[in-house]
Order: C-alpha cells, then sequence, then structure tokens
C-alpha cells in the first residue's frame, strides 16, 4: 500500500488572500513608532515656541570688539589689559 501517488506531484499550499487594506497596514510603520515620532515633532515645536517666547538667554553678552583693537585676533583679556602694555592690571 503506497503512502503518496508519486504521478501527482504535491501542490503548494494556497497563499490567503489579502485585502487591499491589509496590504495598506502591512507597509506602513507601527501605529506605536507612528505616535512616538508626532508626539516628538509636537514636543520639540512645543519647546521651540517656548524659547521664542523668552527671547535671548543673555542679550547683552555679545561685545562689539573692533577688528584692530584689543582683544583682536581672539586674544580676550576678560578687563587685565595687555600683559607690559601699562593698561588696568597688565604688567604688574
Amino acid at each position: 500500500m503506497p503512502l503518496t501517488d508519486s504521478a501527482t506531484p504535491p501542490r503548494p499550499a494556497d497563499e490567503p488572500v489579502q485585502s487591499r487594506g491589509a496590504r495598506v497596514r502591512r507597509a506602513l510603520p507601527p501605529p506605536a513608532l507612528t505616535g512616538f515620532l508626532v508626539l516628538l515633532m509636537v514636543l520639540m515645536a512645543v519647546s521651540y515656541a517656548v524659547g521664542r517666547a523668552a527671547g535671548p538667554v543673555a542679550p547683552g553678552i555679545h561685545r562689539n570688539v573692533p577688528q584692530g583693537g584689543p582683544g583682536a585676533g581672539g586674544m580676550d583679556t576678560h578687563g587685565m589689559g595687555l600683559p607690559g602694555s601699562g593698561m588696568a592690571g597688565g604688567g604688574r
């Protein structure tokens, strides 16, 4: 008594028919990821709005120094003067 009929090859399993909605859902990212990204964007927008409403942190922190004047070239003595120049605190 043979177990299988060798004349007919085995048929592959039928693939389940997917609806269009199922295919679209499979192509989209998971809802939890989408929700997280939306929440992240909302928090960044709120943070930006609060920062714009608060204004600059320290509005007077920038110094306006002429290019050829003291402190040019990135040398900042923080009010101590230049060494050996006889200016306030320098060279003593």
